[in-house]
């Protein structure tokens, strides 16, 4: 006999032997003749050429070799149950794999959430997240690359896209405490902030060029991620705007302080943050439950 015969239903009832601990307690729970699951098992060694149990005590043991064999055996169950499960969502219009892009501003511990939340109800269905900024959260939806993206930081959308709201995200001005605009006192005007360093991010895309978002400045640092702009404002290297929920705690500790700046109301701009994706091509099921969720999960602040 040859190992390219070893069947699926072989290893299923190799599996069940061990787990349910007998021949007759595997033919039970495999709905099976005991003659069948030992017939099953007799063949699978004949193909193997390695004796799996031990059947000179009344319980069969795993012989040395079975216990090697036996994870292999659930490895290759597991793959071939995931293969199933996955072709049988794609033949049904479910996503083979789900790509989105999430905007630097968006809580990320809303993300991991609903993250968290997909895995039980995709689990067949690998999740790809990229973090990006400005046009760079856009840019791999307008490319295909992405099923959709959760973007508010690129205010002006190309064509051919869909926006719907899914949440709101509370963005401030702020600077180290130690920083000269940070001891201004009232409302700081705009000849006051273009004499000090705005920390800006940058767009690694090309669909912001030549716009200007939020910049009030003459001299700016930008930078390509929010943590390094973050980094910078606590070594008081400049002042820029910072979603609330990253700086809260700062804010309370005393370490970064929220600036008064003309056209900017106190407590914060509203930045909302939409889920966008191609107008043709309207993610499927599985991109649809996270949109859902995630508009779901930050209304309701769970």
């Amino acid at each position: 006999m040859s190992i390219d015969a070893v069947s699926l239903g072989q290893l299923r009832a190799f599996i069940a032997v061990v787990d349910e601990g007998s021949f007759s307690s595997a033919a039970r729970a495999l709905r099976r003749t005991q003659p069948a699951v030992s017939e099953s098992i007799a063949n699978l060694e004949a193909q193997l050429s390695v004796v799996l149990f031990d059947r000179t005590n009344r319980y069969p043991r795993l012989t040395p070799e079975g216990a090697v064999l036996i994870a292999d055996a659930r490895k290759v169950v597991t793959a071939l149950d995931e293969l199933r499960a996955r072709a049988k969502g794609i033949s049904g219009g479910l996503e083979p794999e789900l790509i989105a892009v999430v905007d630097v501003f968006v809580p990320i511990d809303l993300v991991a959430d609903v993250a968290e939340q997909f895995g039980t109800a995709f689990p067949s269905t690998p999740l790809r997240l990229y973090v990006e900024a400005l046009g760079s959260a856009v840019q791999p939806v307008l490319e295909g690359r992405a099923g959709f993206g959760i973007v508010g930081s690129l205010p002006v959308l190309p064509p051919g896209l869909t926006a719907e709201r899914v949440a709101e995200v509370k963005v401030l001005m702020v600077a180290a405490a130690n920083h000269p605009l940070s001891q201004y006192r009232g409302v700081i005007p705009a000849e006051e902030l273009v004499r000090h360093t705005q920390l800006v991010l940058t767009d690694r895309s090309h669909l912001s060029d030549g716009q200007q978002f939020g910049v009030m400045a003459d001299s700016t640092w930008r930078l390509a991620d929010l943590a390094t702009k973050h980094a910078f404002l606590l070594r008081g290297l400049g002042w820029g705007g910072m979603p609330y929920h990253i700086v809260k705690q700062e804010l309370e500790d005393g370490r970064l302080t929220e600036l008064s700046i003309q056209n900017v109301p106190p407590g914060g701009a509203t930045l909302t943050m939409s889920a966008v994706y191609r107008t043709a091509e309207p993610p499927g099921p599985a991109g649809r439950w996270m949109i859902e969720r995630l508009k779901h999960c930050a209304q309701n602040g769970e």
